[in-house]
């Protein structure tokens, strides 16, 4: 009698627990998220918003020949040099041999991301040659376990990363894997008998259980970049979709699928849409010279006032700006990169509260620079980014209408002076620009931002 009375009191625990919350018909990571942690999209993406400025690291065994195959240059970007050439896969395996990076300092690493005034890091845990920058259980083609290196410089990384309170994001090539049998090629396919073999199987028995390594064993993990589509089904799509309940917090890109109906955000590259991508959230991901993965050859470098300009330029549409770096075969830096991010870092030290946390200009056009903006419960502040400094010591904001309660230099004290005009709001400003690149004028007005 008291066995029959515990069963059925048990039963109805189990029917209760069942019943308390939804039950979701899909793996939908959305749904997921909304039911077992409640971190919904708006949630996840709050920190990637306030962050604006990210840093995305190329760095693989493609570094060893630096963009040189048998002595020829190769004109294309530095990590698709075993496509470009048609290399097969034994012999572009061979490089593992010389790839020692004996230089690679994680914390250097992120300490020079950090005094850029970047907010989060991406790098590359596996490209499209199939390589995995990470100690993977999955396939031996890693470099702990086919390099003299025998490190894990993605743990190294996790743990820098930790100490400095810096995100931490991993690309990863779902579908593209010259390497590994059944990876997909683009531009033509597969060159090299090697390389055939079910793409379903490499999905299987690489792709996700590295995607489930990442996602395990290295901490929290911020981001998930994904890269190239080529050949992603839905059926492929959804093996992946369930790894994300491990990091519940995590956001995506929207490279995963070929419609890219998935991911927290758009990814253009190497470009700054016109007028930004209204409504959605996205993110431009651009090289300092015209490689990802590094070529020694390529000296081809913007400027740091270009870099500066664009990160401001972006920030202004609303965008997130993911400045790349791309490693030696030793694991350093080159130093063009370094000196440019310290002359970003000197700026962002000074005029960082101008970026971090703001909203896109209302502004149509500025024709001396941009505008960044944080609206408040009764007012906002509007960041002018003057690029082109007015001789005549008068700073013309057209057409706003709002009434302006203070106006200040980011660079130095004091209040500046301002009346409306039929023209909208003129500020007099010094005659000598507080910075030769950018410098910020801050306007703090009633409301929010009217413009004509």
């Amino acid at each position: 009698m008291r066995h029959t009375y515990f069963f059925r009191t048990l039963l109805l625990i189990l029917s209760i627990a069942c019943f308390a919350r939804p039950v979701f018909a899909t793996d939908d990571p959305e749904a997921v998220w909304q039911r077992d942690y409640g971190a919904t999209h708006e949630k996840r993406m709050q920190w990637w918003r306030d962050a604006r400025f990210g840093m995305f690291i190329h760095w693989g065994v493609y570094s060893v020949p630096a963009g040189v195959w048998k002595g020829e240059q190769s004109k294309h970007i530095g990590e698709w040099l075993m496509l470009d050439y048609k290399i097969p896969v034994g012999e572009y395996s061979e490089l593992t041999k010389q790839f020692n990076p004996a230089k690679f300092d994680a914390d250097r690493i992120v300490k020079i991301a950090k005094d850029a005034g970047m907010k989060y890091i991406v790098i590359t845990s596996k490209h499209h040659d199939g390589f995995a920058m990470f100690h993977s259980s999955a396939s031996p083609y890693n470099i702990y376990d086919a390099t003299p290196f025998k490190r894990d410089p993605l743990k190294e990384l996790a743990a820098a990363c930790k100490k400095e309170g810096m995100r931490l994001g991993f690309y990863y090539s779902e579908a593209q894997d010259w390497h590994h049998p059944g990876g997909a090629a683009a531009k033509g396919g597969h060159w090299d008998s090697a390389q055939d073999g079910s793409m379903d199987d490499y999905i299987d028995k690489i792709a996700v259980p590295q995607v489930k390594e990442l996602l395990s064993n290295y901490g929290p993990v911020s981001i998930l970049w994904w890269d190239t589509p080529v050949g992603m089904t839905p059926e492929r799509v959804s093996k992946f979709l369930p790894l994300l309940k491990i990091q519940p917090g995590i956001v995506t890109n929207n490279r995963l699928d070929k419609d890219k109906k998935t991911g927290d955000f758009s990814t253009p590259e190497q470009k700054i849409p016109a007028t930004g991508m209204p409504g959605k959230d996205w993110e431009t991901c651009m090289t300092m010279n015209t490689t990802w993965g590094y070529k020694s050859f390529d000296n081809k470098w913007k400027s740091a006032e270009t870099l500066l300009r664009n990160l401001i330029d972006i920030a202004s549409k609303g965008g997130n700006y993911l400045l790349n770096v791309g490693p030696t075969s030793e694991g350093e830096i080159p130093q063009p990169s370094v000196e440019r991010l310290a002359e970003i870092g000197k700026w962002m030290k000074v005029n960082g509260e101008s970026i971090y946390g703001t909203t896109a200009s209302p502004f149509k056009e500025l024709s001396w620079g941009r505008c960044t903006t944080k609206v408040w419960k009764n007012g906002a502040t509007l960041y002018l980014h003057v690029f082109d400094w007015p001789t005549d010591g008068k700073l013309v904001v057209p057409g706003l209408k709002n009434t302006v309660q203070s106006a200040t230099l980011l660079a130095a004290h004091g209040k500046l002076k301002t009346i409306a005009s039929p023209q909208g709001v003129v500020v007099s400003v010094p005659n000598a620009a507080p910075d030769k690149i950018s410098s910020t004028v801050v306007l703090k007005i009633k409301g929010a931002p009217e413009v004509n």
